[in-house]
């Protein structure tokens, strides 16, 4: 199951890499992360070099164990040409849903690959709904949609609550990326997983009305 594709080495390699220099050099992760101020003085490179950048290991772990078990799903449905596009514009929807939320904050800061990772699980969770899942602490399976519904509920949660020091509105952009860009590739999945369409849409509907309503 996890033969991992040449396309999902590189861009594991690439993240490791990055991240390694910037553990190691304050001007470089500084000039590159995610940055209100630094994006609206014209460094709109930090809207995608920013996630190949990560706070510590155990972030940079987190995020490529992520991508390890869900590349193949998207890749076997796709090819890597159409795996990369759905990877980059979940990076590039998480950063400006990052962007969004904080425009009128200068100095929010961001790193990681948590918006293009979360991209891809989202992906993976709309092309194969069923897909049993299971976590070392939960002591069941379940399907796949449930951790994308409850994964995102829980962005909501932590977006709402300002909860820790993560960026939840760039999972969420970054959700949004791969289900829009699957659905682009894919559109007969509206006809022939029409519930999954709709369940995994309600997160994001939740999301705008919630924002439209002044409550996030």
């Amino acid at each position: 199951m996890h033969n991992l594709h040449a396309v999902t080495i590189a861009i594991m390699v690439a993240n490791v890499l990055v991240s390694l220099k910037g553990f190691n050099d304050d001007a470089f992760f500084d000039r590159y992360k995610f940055s209100i101020g630094g994006i609206k003085a014209g460094q709109k490179d930090r809207t995608i070099t920013s996630g190949f950048l990560h706070v510590d290991m155990s972030h940079l772990f987190f995020n490529m164990f992520t991508l390890y078990f869900f590349a193949n799903v998207v890749i076997n449905w796709f090819g890597p040409g159409k795996f990369l596009i759905i990877y980059f514009i979940s990076l590039l929807g998480g950063s400006l849903l990052a962007l969004f939320f904080h425009k009128n904050e200068p100095y929010y800061s961001a790193v990681g690959a948590s918006g293009a990772v979360t991209g891809i699980l989202y992906a993976a969770i709309l092309l194969n709904p069923d897909m049993p899942l299971q976590f070392v602490f939960i002591p069941f399976e379940f399907p796949a949609y449930a951790l994308g519904i409850g994964y995102m509920l829980y962005s909501i949660y932590g977006m709402k609550s300002r909860m820790g020091n993560i960026g939840h509105s760039a999972h969420f952009g970054g959700a949004i990326g791969g289900y829009a860009t699957v659905l682009l590739f894919k559109p007969d999945l509206v006809v022939t997983e029409t519930f999954t369409v709709i369940l995994l849409a309600v997160p994001i509907a939740i999301l705008f009305v919630l924002e439209k309503m002044g409550k996030i």
